[in-house]
């Protein structure tokens, strides 16, 4: 199916005569002449009177916003919305020393796991800058592989993670 221009004129069994104004990926704003501004379907039924060929394709703002938040996670230190599972919400990390005679340290768990967070995306964005280096490729395996092993080392944090794939993950025996 080749998709019609804007300012291409086409003729609806409902709508009549009428002028593409706008399109999306599924749809054509349709400016016609009896009833005005119309949305219809692009695999709909008209007869096509004029077609001007569109040099952009069509796609959606939704779809724009995805990509640019995908690169912008993928390659700088902009962070990913990552929750705390339920049943830490609200509640405290204790520290007590083997001491006695000194005091226990109680912070809220939700401010020490913000902080695991941001060492999370702080390694992961030393990565890509490794990747992307002009390192050669020994070097850039040899540093890889002291990544893999912090990860491994902050496994112990997943429980704290809602969801599973924003969990650490360490090389996989």
């Amino acid at each position: 199916m080749k998709l019609l221009g804007i300012g291409s004129r086409i003729k609806h069994p409902e709508f009549g005569m009428g002028v593409v104004t706008n399109l999306t990926a599924k749809h054509y704003w349709v400016t016609f002449i009896e009833s005005g501004l119309e949305t219809i379907d692009i695999d709909s039924t008209f007869e096509i009177i004029e077609n001007l060929e569109d040099e952009v394709d069509a796609i959606s703002f939704y779809e724009v916003e995805k990509v640019f938040k995908n690169l912008l996670q993928k390659w700088s230190d902009v962070t990913e919305v990552v929750h705390i599972a339920d049943k830490w919400k609200g509640g405290n990390l204790i520290l007590e020393p083997g001491d006695t005679s000194l005091s226990a340290k109680e912070i809220p768990i939700e401010t020490f796991f913000h902080k695991i967070v941001m060492v999370r995306d702080r390694v992961r964005v030393m990565e890509q800058k490794i990747n992307a280096s002009s390192l050669d490729d020994q070097d850039k395996v040899d540093l890889q592989q002291y990544i893999t092993r912090i990860y491994g080392s902050l496994t112990t944090f997943n429980v704290l993670f809602k969801l599973k794939e924003q969990q650490f993950v360490g090389s996989k025996s």
